[in-house]
Formats: structure tokens, C-alpha cells, sequence
């Protein structure tokens, strides 16, 4: 799965120097979304200051900044794009190496049940998960990168004073670290049987599937009671999964609620008493939001990296028997 593509020299310029490529990218991503953040704190505080001193902002001030925010936010766009296209190629790439590995090596594999679904299917998720997810990790770690002194900063030492708590300073950056990491064990706990049951549910897909390619050609397969055993086996692991999934969502999307009102929460003795302007508070919303979502992703992405290690347990026992 790895070593095809990045300990390959056929591969090097798209897997070490598109990776490098990748990474930069989704940096200067990151610092658009800083600038973003502190074109909010700017702007809304001069809309505060607007309505409490009638005239104080001009039209032609206004209008710039939204100019402003539609030069940056232009900026990110193009970059998205750009960076999306690429690593749509980078991904096909590893994916080709991949399977010319497999392939050169059919031989020894195509006993084994499920071989060519491995090859097309399996290398085919694989990749676009890896798109999704590796992309989505990387950008949580720079968003950390560049987010999270600004909570440990300026806005840790501005507010200090934490609801139920009292004084604790730096009290903004503790608890969204807390939070997240909080969110993360408990859906991890949820979701513990999923991947399991990913992975079974695979098995289970692929014997059936393959009883029918068989009655493609021979009559005497895919016979009516063999077919109905093996889909009641597809039914009864998917009505597992199903069950296993609902109290998973259930404690997944109440925490992901709750999050949504914390900041403004762990803010309100520092709100009440007047210490912070309107552009203020929209920016350390939204900088708690950014450090929040970057450890969340693990919390967020669950369902993906539960199709991923199911995945990667069937190409790992596939490439097993090419070593034997």
C-alpha cells in the first residue's frame, strides 16, 4: 500500500515532492483562514462602533472592507481549486502504483477469495479515502499550527475568568484541548465494535458477490438457497451495523452540538462585564472554532477511518501471501 509508491524512484516525483507540494498548500490555506479570522475581528468591531456612534464608519469604509474580505476569500478559492486537482492526480497515482504491484503479482494471489474486487475495488477506496481523510489530518495540524497560539496568546491572557472554575489563565486554550480530546475518547468508545464489523461486513459482500459471478457461467452455482443464505449473512451484519451506528450517532452529534456553544459560554463572565468588543468575541469564536475542529477530526471522520481499517486489514492479509 505504501511502500509502491513512496520507495519506488518511478514514483518519487509525485510521491515525496507532490507530498511536499500538497503540505505547503494546505499552509498557505492556513494562514488565509488567519487572515480571515482577524478581517472579522477588524470589521465587526467597526460595525459595533458604527452603531454606537452613528456615522463613525463611512460608506466608503464599509465597502472596503468587504472588498478586502473578497480579495482573500478569492484567493482561498483558487488555491482550493487548484490544490483539489492536484491531489485528485497525486491520489490516481498511488492508487496506478498500487496496482501494478498487485497485478505483477497476480499469480500468487488470484486463489484467494475476493482477489480481483482487492485489486479494483479496494485499491479504488483506498486512494479516495486516503484523498479525503489525508488531506483533512494534514490541514487539522497546520490549522493547530497556527491557531492555537493565538488562544494560548493575546486571548488567554483576556479571558482568564472561566464559568464554574475561576481564574485560569490561558483557560481558553485548556478547554478546547480538553473538550476535543474529550469528544475523541468518547466516540472512540462508541464506535470500538465498527471497524470490526466493517470489515466483516466486506467478507460477507464478497462471498456473496462472488457466488453470483460463478452463476454466471456454471448453473449449477448460485443456486437459490445458497444465494438466500449468503445475502440473510449481508443482512443480519448490516442490520448489526446499523444498531451499533445509532447509539454511535446518537452520542456523536449531542457532542458536536454542545461544542458549538462552548466558546460563548466559557466567555460570558468576561462578556458580561463589558471586557470584550463585538469583532473580539466573533474572533475568538472563531479561533476556538479552528483549534476545536482540528483535534475533532478524529471525532468527525470516524466513519471514514472505520471504512479505512477495514480496508487496509483485507490489503494487508492480501500482500501477506505475496511474501509467503
Amino acid at each position: 500500500m505504501f511502500r509502491s509508491f513512496f520507495l519506488d524512484k518511478k514514483w518519487w516525483a509525485w510521491s515525496i515532492l507532490g507530498t511536499a507540494l500538497i503540505i505547503g498548500t494546505i499552509w498557505y490555506q492556513v494562514q488565509l483562514d488567519v487572515a480571515i479570522n482577524n478581517w472579522q475581528r477588524a470589521f465587526y468591531n467597526s460595525l459595533q462602533q458604527a452603531t454606537e456612534a452613528p456615522g463613525s464608519l463611512s460608506y466608503n469604509d464599509f465597502i472596503a472592507g468587504c472588498l478586502q474580505f473578497i480579495y482573500i476569500a478569492g484567493k482561498y478559492i483558487l488555491i482550493a481549486v487548484m490544490l483539489d486537482f492536484f491531489v485528485s492526480h497525486y491520489i490516481f497515482r498511488w492508487r496506478t502504483a498500487m496496482t501494478s504491484f498487485y497485478t505483477a503479482h497476480w499469480h500468487k494471489l488470484r486463489h484467494i477469495e475476493g482477489a480481483s474486487q482487492r485489486i479494483q475495488e479496494d485499491t479504488m477506496r483506498f486512494a479516495k479515502i486516503i484523498e479525503d481523510l489525508g488531506s483533512s489530518i494534514v490541514n487539522a495540524i497546520l490549522t493547530l499550527i497556527a491557531f492555537l497560539p493565538l488562544l494560548w496568546g493575546e486571548y488567554g491572557t483576556k479571558v482568564t475568568v472561566l464559568p464554574l472554575v475561576g481564574n485560569v489563565p490561558h483557560g481558553l486554550a485548556y478547554a478546547a484541548i480538553i473538550s476535543a480530546l474529550f469528544g475523541t475518547v468518547i466516540l472512540a468508545l462508541a464506535g470500538w465494535k465498527l471497524p470490526g464489523l466493517a470489515f466483516k461486513n466486506q467478507l460477507v459482500e464478497a462471498a456473496y458477490r462472488k457466488e453470483l459471478v460463478l452463476g454466471e457461467d456454471d448453473a449449477n452455482q448460485a443456486t437459490q438457497p445458497k444465494l438466500t443464505m449468503l445475502f440473510a449473512n449481508v443482512r443480519k451484519n448490516y442490520f448489526t451495523m446499523y444498531m451499533h451506528y445509532c447509539y454511535f450517532n446518537v452520542v456523536k452529534w449531542s457532542y458536536l452540538q454542545a461544542s458549538v456553544i462552548i466558546p460563548l459560554v466559557l466567555m460570558a463572565p468576561t462578556i458580561v462585564v463589558g471586557a470584550l468588543k463585538w469583532g473580539e468575541i466573533m474572533q475568538i469564536i472563531g479561533v476556538f472554532s479552528y483549534v476545536q475542529g482540528a483535534m475533532q477530526i478524529l471525532v468527525r471522520s470516524w466513519s471514514t477511518i472505520v471504512e479505512l481499517m477495514s480496508i487496509y486489514k483485507r490489503l494487508k492479509a492480501f500482500e501477506k501471501h505475496i511474501r509467503a
